[in-house]
């Protein structure tokens, strides 16, 4: 099965806007409720609540004289709200994230339906009180709806993203006891980094892509709107008119970003078999403040996953090699390798054949070497041209394919704050 993501722009009218502030304030409230008593009853008992618990309180809720107003938000957005809770507190001790975070009014705001969401001569139509909405649809919604998740922007713009769900097409199902095929076409191996966005090759010429600095284009711009917020008197309606002047600026960089990606993606992805990349710990890294707000904007993990789900859907292969493979230290015409490689060093010569090495074009080899390497140890038939594959380098290595692809640019404004 493909899922597939595709985010429409909505154009509510004001009596809509009032429904949807309404639901999204009731959702808001619910997830704030639904974890503090998970973290009261964590505390006093050691185990938190399941889903089923945390939805029986609803009933009791909606009758209550200070919250009877639940009774008025569609029933299904807020046991879908309970669901992306218990799900954050599963991924948070699975350690895949951190711990669930109380929502705030402030920034973006957003509801889920898990079903009853149609598309009716082009527009959304949304289940409960709210009805037809009007919509920007820019490409068909192929599938089956499965969840629609309706949000708001800080910026005061209004989407839908519908996921839908459909047999995965042009694929032939594996056969038990047969090699997994792989796509014709090139096999990338690319270096990510911070002067460079990403160097890639193909085997037999090096390509680099400048990092276009999203953020830094406009800092300029952001730190003077945001000293002039800083200025206005919080609470007043003069203060709550600028926030969006300024959630405008970082959604122009959220969608520049957003278009820079899709882009390289796409062109890496067009014409090869497989994508080879490193397996970087961004969490781990911006925990150097010199570099935190430069990996921050440069997006490394939103890449990958579009490297993924593209991949995925001509039926290729993303392959992430362990972050420790020493791509940079490795000479990549003899396999010597170099015992210290500081980062100010750029280009070097290995001691043992005497090869000039470019660091990031030399590691995208070795980096396109290695996961080549695995993909034969998978048994995958690939059609590798250039490079040499040691056979003991072996490390840590997985195949990866992300379910959930996203079509359209996303708009994403400032981050929502806790409270």
């Amino acid at each position: 099965m493909l899922h597939k993501a595709v985010q429409v722009r909505l154009y509510p009218s004001k009596e809509q806007e009032i429904l949807l502030a309404q639901t999204f304030g009731c959702s808001r409230w619910w997830w704030n409720y639904a974890l503090n008593k998970s973290i009261e009853t964590y505390k006093e008992t050691g185990k938190g609540l399941a889903q089923i618990a945390l939805n029986a309180l609803l009933p009791k809720l909606k009758k209550e004289k200070d919250t009877e107003w639940l009774a008025n938000c569609y029933s299904q957005v807020l046991q879908a709200t309970t669901l992306n809770l218990t799900t954050a507190y599963k991924n948070f001790f699975d350690g895949k994230a951190r711990f669930p975070r109380f929502k705030s009014k402030h920034g973006k705001q957003s509801i889920q339906y898990p079903q009853n969401v149609k598309i009716v001569d082009g527009n959304v139509k949304l289940p409960g009180n709210i009805g037809v909405v009007k919509a920007k649809i820019h490409r068909p919604v192929e599938g089956k709806i499965k969840t629609v998740t309706v949000s708001k922007i800080p910026s005061g713009k209004y989407f839908a993203s519908i996921l839908t769900v459909s047999e995965a097409g042009g694929q032939r199902p594996t056969v038990e006891g047969e090699t997994p095929a792989v796509t014709e076409g090139k096999i990338y191996g690319i270096d990510l980094g911070l002067k460079h966005f990403t160097v890639v090759t193909d085997g037999e010429k090096v390509s680099k892509y400048d990092n276009p600095k999203h953020l830094a284009k406009h800092e300029k711009n952001l730190k003077r709107k945001q000293q002039k917020l800083a200025r206005k008197q919080k609470g007043s309606k003069s203060r709550n008119r600028y926030r969006k002047v300024v959630a405008k600026v970082y959604e122009q960089v959220s969608n520049s970003r957003q278009d820079f990606l899709h882009k390289l993606s796409y062109k890496l992805v067009s014409d090869s078999q497989a994508v080879i990349v490193e397996n970087l710990h961004v969490k781990g890294m911006v925990r150097n403040h010199n570099l935190a707000k430069a990996i921050s904007d440069v997006g490394w993990g939103t890449f990958t996953n579009f490297l993924a789900y593209k991949l995925e859907r001509k039926g290729g292969k993303l392959v992430e090699i362990d972050r420790w493979f020493p791509s940079s230290k490795l000479c990549s015409n003899c396999f010597y390798q170099m015992d210290k490689m500081p980062l100010d060093v750029r280009e070097w010569i290995c001691p043992h054949c005497g090869t000039h090495h470019d660091r990031d074009g030399n590691a995208a080899i070795n980096i396109r070497a290695e996961g080549i390497r695995m993909l034969k140890a998978d048994g995958s038939a690939v059609s590798a041209v250039g490079g040499e594959v040691s056979p003991k380098m072996g490390r840590k290595s997985h195949l990866r394919h992300s379910l959930l692809s996203t079509e359209a640019h996303t708009a994403l404004g400032t981050p929502s704050q806790c409270g």
